[in-house]
């Protein structure tokens, strides 16, 4: 068993205790990260005088040599050390001597994973927002190319009213604009550095902390040394805005799974993105939207577990807090699969755009617009709103749409119909004259476009 803390105590650690307690096998994820913080530390070392530059030099070309080993598949990292951050030392110290035991000169092992899983998670936020934003191009190119294709819009599951595929795309287009904004925000609120802080009281030595926090792309330094090392609020925020982005692809994978389904045929998935049955050869099955709704859960989870470990823990580290890496890893890797594969999958599907408009055609989906045009012809809009009840009511007896109803039929139910009623309630009419912000209407759709477009180009 290898660690460096051995000299307060007289006997081995018991085996089940140290596998129990080591976090190799999952922190060695971030040894980039270990390398690159340890190397910001000896520069810094060294600037100040706390080493000598010879040594600083020594150690940050022994840290890379590491580094490009690793890299190279040359040097594994071993399982015999207790964390990434005993390997690279130990390492080290192996290839250069005794110069490489000045690295940890007024650092802990607490600051140096506060940092490391800082830099981590900084760089996959980086990552994520890019797999957003290639999500949102996409949206963004559904939304151009279908301002006149008709479809029912749905309250309850039910038809409500008309829309087009552009209007109801651009909602989750708002969606997946604050899901990058808010991972925006995480990334400015995390941007500190914590390095060092050293256990929980920070060091004796002179440390150039903005130095460090230079070097390592920081905004600054953290400003309190017991928060430096047991905060997990970034985390905590990465999870729940992570869990969001999960709900809303979710909510769109519900949607596709429906569309995809024989009773409306939407949409066809394409082949690459679809399995078949064992057993029943006229199957296409959507499993990425499955499995994209069904991993949401899993996101969930990692963020109700570490909300749960964080809420009785004193000031300051408390081992607790390793339990913060394998869930967030997972959670991570989760949603970048889940973001790149459902934004596949929705750029190469194909639109029935027949399908769709004939299913907005029928369901009074024009109810509303009938009833409004009463209202615009004198008729007060509880009125309005009873007398086309009695007509929907009339068409379901008779098994017809309103639009298919005779002018005759019209006036028996109210004499204010006029020939203008087909035109008031055409599919065309009921979404085009829809044009204040945010609606579906032409006009309004391209002032949001216009919007996207200057959103995207800013980000």
């Amino acid at each position: 068993m290898a660690q460096l803390w051995g000299g307060r105590f007289t006997k081995e650690t018991d085996q089940l205790v140290y596998n129990f307690n080591a976090s190799i096998s999952f922190d060695q994820k971030f040894y980039r990260q270990d390398i690159r913080g340890s190397i910001a530390h000896a520069t810094m070392l060294g600037e100040t005088g706390i080493i000598t530059k010879e040594e600083a030099d020594k150690i940050v070309e022994g840290l890379n040599g590491i580094l490009n080993d690793v890299e190279a598949g040359t040097l594994e990292i071993s399982s015999k050390y207790e964390d990434i951050h005993s390997f690279v030392e130990a390492t080290l110290i192996d290839r250069i001597g005794d110069t490489g035991k000045k690295l940890h000169t007024g650092r802990s092992r607490n600051d140096q994973v506060a940092l490391d899983m800082k830099l981590y998670t900084r760089d996959e936020v980086v990552a994520i927002k890019g797999l957003i934003k290639e999500l949102l191009l996409t949206l963004h190119k559904l939304m151009k190319e279908n301002l006149d294709t008709y479809m029912p819009g749905f309250t309850h599951l039910q038809k409500a009213q008309p829309v087009t595929f552009a209007h109801h795309v651009g909602a989750y287009m708002e969606m997946f604009k604050r899901d990058y904004d808010r991972l925006s925000d995480i990334y400015d609120r995390m941007n500190y550095c914590p390095l060092g802080a050293g256990a929980l009281a920070g060091t004796t030595y002179p440390l150039d902390r903005e130095l460090t926090a230079k070097l390592l792309d920081f905004y600054g330094p953290t400003l309190n040394s017991m928060d430096s090392v047991s905060d997990r609020d970034y985390l905590i925020e990465l999870l729940s805005a992570m869990s969001t982005i999960c709900m809303h692809l979710s909510r769109f994978s519900e949607e596709i799974i429906i569309w995809n389904s024989n009773e409306y045929q939407f949409i066809e998935l394409d082949d690459s993105y679809s399995t078949g049955s064992s057993i029943m050869p006229q199957k296409k099955n959507p499993d990425i939207a499955e499995l994209v709704r069904g991993k949401t859960g899993r996101v969930y989870g990692a963020l109700i577990s570490l909300l749960t470990t964080m809420k009785g823990i004193p000031l300051a580290y408390n081992k607790d807090m390793q339990e913060d890496k394998e869930l967030t890893f997972d959670a991570i890797d989760t949603v970048k699969g889940c973001i790149a594969l459902f934004n596949g999958m929705i750029s190469t599907m194909r639109l029935n755009k027949e399908n769709m408009k004939a299913s907005a055609m029928n369901g009074f989906t024009n109810a509303t617009d009938a009833a409004d045009y009463l209202v615009k012809n004198g008729v007060p809009f509880r009125d309005a709103h009873g007398i086309i009840g009695r007509l929907v009511l009339y068409c379901i007896d008779n098994n017809k749409a309103i639009d298919e109803l005779t002018l005759d039929e019209f006036k028996e139910i109210s004499p204010v119909f006029n020939e203008d009623i087909y035109d008031a309630i055409s599919l065309e009419t009921c979404v085009e004259k829809r044009n204040t912000i945010g609606a579906p209407g032409p006009e309004a759709m391209k002032q949001v476009i216009e919007i996207n477009e200057k959103f995207l180009e800013n980000i």
